[in-house]
């Protein structure tokens, strides 16, 4: 006679191998501080204050994200496992707090000090789970990177939605890709490790940390260079060159027409 397998035999083989998985996550997985972010006691609970007098009507006590209205939106993400780097891009650059909701969060002047916008990140990576961290100020400094690299790096990462130079573009639903012009070197590496909004995430497999550092060199060059053309028109391409054509050169046109009418008669 031959063996039957039990008709439960899978499931419990997939139940053992889930067990198995996350035991070793548990134990492999890197904590904050492995994750090279050392954080103080004292700021952690500076933190914890700012954070429940300030975020957690949005994002929930426990960081699990707000409640979910009759439309379908939820007051506020989960902040599982969104690291300090992600925490220091939103606060750092004004998008958080948030002052109404809508296609897409502006930047505007912060609301939050530095050292409690670190405060902050701090405690949510540490209450909440790791994620990514703050970089490095060695890779923030436009003298460690290479013009030439961060160049092409960015035309063929970037471009598509910030424009050559940087300067930002439209994008759907009434989203769009913000200007770079201004920012500061941590908020562009952050914002390229966590992926706010629209945004793709380039972890280290797609681009190295020293590559970033690269892009960040470049941008540094394209705002503080000279452009030997003459006026940029904003630096948007060819639709600011078109608007110069249509308004200037057709205004120009029909100017001559009129003028050659009135000689004429």
């Amino acid at each position: 006679m031959r063996h039957r397998r039990h008709p439960l035999a899978l499931a419990v083989v997939l139940l053992a191998g889930l067990l198995v998985a996350g035991l070793a996550y548990s134990v492999l997985a890197p904590t904050s501080a492995q994750a090279g972010e050392a954080f103080g006691e004292d700021q952690i609970a500076l933190g914890e204050e700012l954070f429940l007098a300030n975020c957690s009507s949005c994002h929930g006590i426990d960081g699990g994200g707000g409640e979910i209205t009759e439309e379908g939106n939820q007051a506020g993400p989960s902040l599982y496992g969104v690291g300090a780097a992600s925490v220091d891009f939103q606060v750092g650059t004004g998008r958080m707090p948030a002052q109404a909701s809508g296609p897409q969060i502006e930047k505007r002047e912060p609301q939050f000090s530095q050292e409690e916008t670190r405060a902050l990140a701090a405690y949510v990576a540490t209450a909440f789970g790791p994620g990514p961290a703050i970089p490095d100020e060695e890779y923030l400094d436009p003298e460690n990177g290479e013009v030439a690299d961060g160049a092409e790096l960015f035309r063929v990462n970037c471009a598509m939605c910030h424009n050559f130079a940087g300067s930002g573009g439209a994008l759907t639903q009434g989203k769009y890709a913000p200007s770079l012009k201004g920012s500061q070197p941590v908020h562009i590496y952050e914002a390229m490790i966590t992926g706010p909004q629209s945004m793709p995430v380039f972890n280290d497999e797609t681009l190295t940390p020293q590559q970033k550092n690269d892009i960040i060199t470049y941008l540094a060059f394209v705002e503080e260079s000279t452009p030997p053309g003459g006026l940029t028109l904003g630096s948007i391409g060819p639709v600011g060159e078109g608007l110069v054509v249509w308004v200037v050169g057709i205004t120009a046109l029909i100017g001559c027409a009129v003028w050659l009418g009135a000689k004429s008669s």
